[in-house]
């Protein structure tokens, strides 16, 4: 792919920006390494940006403190489900990241995967499951291996996988204890990539892909964050056509959602047949040290703190108002 360019927006044109992080979701401490890695990056580079934690602060401080722009760093429920993008649009505030609707669907794996098998984008079988008994019938539809999931969680929490008909009432116990909303999914054997993509609409690209390659193909939360021998290989080991034909599924899935901003797709592919399938959408990738657009941008030419401004750049409102609301009265 091209080399991206860094944003050209002046840092004292972005104004005074809050970085949202923490909150009240299981993904907190994850969230809290994002905002710190985002906060120092924006500061370096000039822009007037402060920490906030809508955990520990009502969002209407936000206006009190004079906030012209918002990043968000929040994972997971009250973060990128649309709930505090949907504050935000109330206080006028611009964000960053996809708005209100597509954030609200892309947290839910069942309403995303519906849109998508709507376009006729790939994604592996599911059925949603509400009791032991549902999970075990799904089982015998399925098949197995099946992963469970809980619907509205993200970074791997309330992820299990059921590899035989004994194990299919613990999978699921797993997955509900993260969410009333059970997703049991098919399981599709074969190499496991992501993909980032920056902007909206017709002008969204695709980041180089990433090969993750996890200890014994366990990709779970301490494989995810904390330990050093998950491998990422990027640039990517795939094929340039496979690699090619991937990050257009992507963009489809990206528009499909209706997405800006940014974001990330994380696939499988089959290894019968090379066949990519859609797993989820991320509207708040993580930003820690071993998170993977920003690794996706450095190779693409950005650093961690042009991608930061990049970002940055884009906040906007789906109402359509200006983000330049410096001096606005509070």
């Amino acid at each position: 792919m091209n080399r991206l360019q860094p944003s050209t927006a002046e840092p004292e044109a972005l104004g005074r920006v809050a970085v949202l992080m923490g909150g009240s979701s299981s993904e907190r401490e994850v969230s809290l390494m994002s905002g710190k890695g985002v906060l120092a990056a924006l500061q370096s580079r000039g822009v007037d940006a402060f920490a906030f934690d809508p955990a520990e602060q009502a969002l209407c401080e936000l206006r009190t403190l004079r906030a012209s722009r918002a990043f968000i760093a929040l994972h997971g429920r009250h973060g990128e489900d649309g709930t505090v993008q949907g504050a935000l649009e109330l206080l006028g505030i611009p964000y960053t990241g996809p708005g209100v609707l597509a954030s609200a669907l892309a947290i839910d794996k069942h309403m995303t995967k519906r849109l998508w098998q709507c376009d006729g984008l790939a994604t592996p079988a599911w059925r949603m499951v509400a009791s032991a008994a549902q999970a075990h019938a799904a089982a015998r539809e399925l098949g197995l291996p099946l992963m469970f999931k809980a619907s509205h969680e993200g970074s791997t929490l309330g992820l299990k996988r059921a590899d035989h008909p004994h194990e299919v009432g613990a999978a699921f116990a797993e997955a509900a204890r993260f969410d009333a909303a059970v997703l049991a999914e098919q399981f599709i054997e074969g190499d496991e990539v992501t993909c980032g993509v920056l902007g909206e609409g017709d002008a969204a690209v695709a980041l180089p892909l990433i090969h993750i390659v996890a200890p014994g193909g366990n990709y779970d939360f301490e494989h995810k964050y904390y330990s050093d021998e998950t491998r990422y290989i990027c640039p990517c080991d795939l094929p340039a056509g496979e690699e090619a034909a991937i990050a257009q599924l992507v963009l489809a899935s990206y528009r499909a959602l209706d997405c800006r901003g940014w974001g990330r797709a994380d696939i499988m592919i089959r290894a019968t047949d090379r066949k990519p399938f859609l797993l989820e959408m991320n509207t708040s990738p993580g930003m820690t040290g071993h998170s993977l657009v920003p690794m996706a941008a450095r190779v693409a030419g950005l650093s961690y703190e042009d991608l930061c401004l990049r970002i940055l750049a884009d906040a906007r409102l789906d109402a359509g108002r200006s983000a330049q609301r410096e001096g606005a009265s509070p």
